[in-house]
C-alpha cells in the first residue's frame, strides 16, 4: 500500500487521502487483526536515504506522517515495514514511519528484530514481517527465520507471517519452487520458506512482493497465499491489467490457528479512485485458478462467491530441514565441484549430493520428492 507520496513533487490525492480506502473500509474495519504492507516511508520532509542510478525506473515513496490516521481509520491494526521501499529514507525514515504508526495506535514489524504481539479474545497473537532488503528480518536467512519463527510459536497461540518475496512483474503469477531473482537481487524461494514457517510453527502466512496475485495452498492445516497483488497505491506502481487486480483475503483460523475457513473479497484499482469492489470478482478467479496450476490439489475450495473452505488434499512432501540444507552445502564445496550449477533442492541437486556421498547406485535410496529421501541421507553424513 502507498495512498500517496509528496517526493520528489506532490502527488498526494485530491482530498490527502481520506477517501483512499473508503470502498474497504467496512471489510477490514470488521476483522479481529487486519494487516498490511506499506511501501514507502511515512516522513514529513526530509531527502532521501538512497540515490536511483537510473530515475526513471526507480522511484521513492513518501507520505505525509499525518497518512497513519488514514490506514487506522480503514481498520488496519498492524503494518509491515518489511519491504524494499521501506528504506527510502533511510533507517532514519523507517523508525519516523514506526513512530507514525504507533502514534496512531497501530503495531508495526519488519526490521531486523521488530516483531509484533498482541492479545485478541485473550489469544496472544505474534505478526512477524521479513523481506529480501537490508536491515530487515531477512527471509534469505532461512536458518536464523526458523529459529525465531519457531520461538514465537512457543510463547504465541497464533503466529502470522508477512513477507516480501519473489520476483515482480505481470508475468510472474506462478509459483516457481525455486530461488527468484529481480534484475539479479535475490528474492528467494517462497515456498520453501512458507512451509518451513509452517513447519516450525507459523498458523499463517501472507505473501507480497510480485505486484500480482499468486495462488494458494492449505498445507499442514495452515493457509499459504503466495502473494496478494497491487491492493491500494496511488503513484509510481502501476495498475494496469492484472497488476490492478488485488483482493482483501479475509481468513478464519481457530483457537490453535489451524485454517477453518475465509474469503476473497476482489477489488480493483482505476486511477484516481482506490480500491474498489469488482464486481467481476477478477482476483478470485486469478487465484483459483493459478492455485489448480500451481498446487493441483491445494487442500483448498474456492466457491463463486468468494468462500474459500478446506478440502482434502494428499500428503505434501515434508521438505528437508534447513539444517540439513547447510550440511548438503558443505559436502559440495568439497572434492571436485559438482556441487555448482544445479538449484539447491532440486532433483539435479539431489543427485550430486548422492554423488558425492556415493550412494548414487544405492538400490535402498528413497525416490528423491519421498519424505523419506532426506532421512537417509540425514543418516549417510551422520555416518561420515
Amino acid at each position: 500500500m502507498m495512498i500517496g507520496t509528496d517526493f520528489p513533487e506532490n502527488h498526494l490525492p485530491d482530498d490527502d487521502g481520506a477517501s483512499f480506502l473508503a470502498d474497504v473500509t467496512p471489510i477490514l474495519s470488521a476483522a479481529d487483526i487486519a494487516i498490511g504492507n506499506l511501501e514507502g516511508v511515512l516522513v514529513d520532509g526530509g531527502e532521501p536515504g538512497k540515490k536511483c542510478s537510473n530515475p526513471s525506473a526507480c522511484y521513492l515513496f513518501r507520505s505525509p506522517t499525518r497518512y497513519a490516521e488514514h490506514y487506522r481509520a480503514a481498520g488496519f491494526d498492524v503494518l509491515s515495514l518489511a519491504n524494499n521501499h521501506a528504506r527510502d529514507f533511510g533507517e532514519d525514515g523507517r523508525t519516523e514511519s514506526m513512530e507514525a504508526i504507533a502514534a496512531a495506535g497501530m503495531l508495526h514489524t519488519g526490521r531486523e528484530g521488530d516483531f509484533a504481539s498482541l492479545e485478541v479474545n485473550g489469544i496472544r497473537v505474534a505478526v512477524l514481517g521479513y523481506a529480501v532488503t537490508k536491515n530487515s528480518n531477512m527471509l534469505l536467512d532461512y536458518d536464523l527465520a526458523e529459529q525465531t519463527i519457531g520461538e514465537y510459536s512457543e510463547s504465541h497461540d497464533v503466529v502470522i507471517v508477512s513477507y516480501h518475496g519473489g520476483a515482480e512483474g505481470q508475468d510472474v503469477t506462478h509459483v516457481p519452487f525455486a530461488e527468484e531473482e529481480y534484475y539479479g537481487e535475490p528474492r528467494g524461494d517462497v515456498v520453501r520458506f512458507s512451509r518451513m514457517a509452517v513447519d516450525v510453527g507459523a498458523d499463517l502466512v501472507i505473501g507480497h512482493g510480485p505486484h500480482v496475485v499468486r495462488g494458494m495452498e492449505r498445507y499442514k492445516d495452515r493457509l499459504i497465499a503466495y502473494s496478494l497483488g497491487n491492493f491500494a497505491t496511488y503513484y509510481g506502481i502501476s495498475v494496469d491489467g492484472i497488476k490492478g487486480i488485488a483482493p482483501v483475503l479475509q481468513v478464519r483460523l481457530d483457537g490453535e490457528g489451524r485454517f477453518t475457513g475465509g474469503n476473497i473479497v476482489s477489488t480493483v484499482q482505476i486511477r484516481p479512485a482506490g480500491p474498489s469492489i469488482d464486481e467481476d470478482q477478477r482476483a478470485l478467479k486469478l487465484i483459483r485458478g493459478l492455485t489448480v496450476q500451481d498446487f493441483g490439489r491445494s487442500g483448498l475450495l474456492f466457491q463463486d462467491n468468494g468462500d474459500i473452505t478446506p478440502a482434502n488434499r494428499p500428503e505434501v512432501a515434508a521438505p528437508c530441514s534447513n539444517r540439513l540444507f547447510a550440511s548438503f552445502e558443505k559436502i559440495l564445496a568439497t572434492g571436485d565441484g559438482m556441487g555448482h550449477g544445479p538449484d539447491v533442492g532440486s532433483d539435479e541437486w539431489k543427485s550430486v549430493v548422492e554423488f558425492k556421498l556415493g550412494v548414487r547406485d544405492n538400490p535402498d535410496v528413497p525416490e528423491r520428492d519421498s519424505n523419506a529421501w532426506c532421512g537417509f541421507i540425514d543418516q549417510r553424513i551422520g555416518d561420515r
